[in-house]
């Protein structure tokens, strides 16, 4: 793994941040391809229930480090890498958090935009910056954004390359929840636990089907995961007993 990506596995949460303080936690071409490849096994280990994507200090991540390139290759290599690691994040089958404090910029605000929720501190900052670098955002990446906020605030955000405050990114959809800087990370620990407490069936069919498009297959997988699985049953016994419930889908 190279310097900038570093993953911690605690009680069910995989955090994964992203560290390059002298580039504002801003993305290099390694780091980009690293993503998929630190994904990959966390996707697979049953004892990973929730992932949460967040940078290191005040910073989420100010895009692609693109200070090493000199020439047009090096900016469209970046790109691919940028847009093969977004979806890599998109496709991880486990509910993904994106903890946002400060700069979300350009291919950070893509990264955040592929985890399933957004929380974020007050003063975080967002922007989507292609119209400043001359560069077409792909057609995946564009409508990622326009389902997160609509057409209209993805037109503004792209055409313009401006910044949005927290207060506009929540109104908007970009941003999911906001919390004083001091309560994030306790908002991020209690949610991560109470997801870590409910149904993996549920939550991977959901996610399955909140992004997927519609698929006969798939539903009849899901349908025959939910036959085959005793969570329905430890549920409703859980409850008529008055205790918790002891999930065992995997």
């Amino acid at each position: 793994m190279p310097p900038g990506l570093s993953v911690d596995t605690a009680d069910g949460t995989a955090t994964v941040t992203i560290a390059n303080p002298a580039r504002r936690n801003a993305m290099t071409l390694d780091m980009w391809a690293a993503l998929p490849v630190l994904l990959a096994p966390l996707a697979k280990d049953p004892a990973v229930r929730v992932l949460v994507l967040t940078g290191a200090g005040d910073t989420f991540c100010a895009g692609a480090d693109i200070s090493g390139f000199t020439d047009d290759a090096g900016l469209w290599a970046a790109q691919a890498a940028a847009v093969t690691a977004e979806e890599a994040l998109a496709a991880f089958p486990k509910p993904t958090i994106a903890a946002v404090r400060g700069y979300c910029v350009g291919g950070g605000c893509q990264l955040a935009a592929a985890c399933d929720l957004r929380f974020a501190a007050e003063g975080a900052r967002f922007g989507v910056t292609p119209a400043r670098l001359g560069i077409v955002y792909p057609a995946s990446t564009t409508r990622r954004l326009v389902r997160l906020t609509g057409p209209a605030t993805a037109k503004h955000l792209l055409y313009s390359a401006e910044l949005i405050d927290h207060e506009r990114a929540l109104r908007t959809g970009l941003v999911d929840e906001v919390w004083p800087p001091d309560g994030l990370a306790t908002r991020v620990r209690d949610y991560t636990a109470l997801l870590g407490a409910r149904s993996r069936l549920t939550q991977h069919a959901a996610k399955d089907f909140t992004d997927g498009a519609p698929d006969p297959e798939r539903e009849r997988y899901w349908s025959a995961q939910a036959a085959d699985s005793p969570d329905a049953l430890e549920a409703a016994t859980a409850f008529l007993a008055a205790r918790t419930p002891h999930f065992t889908w995997t």
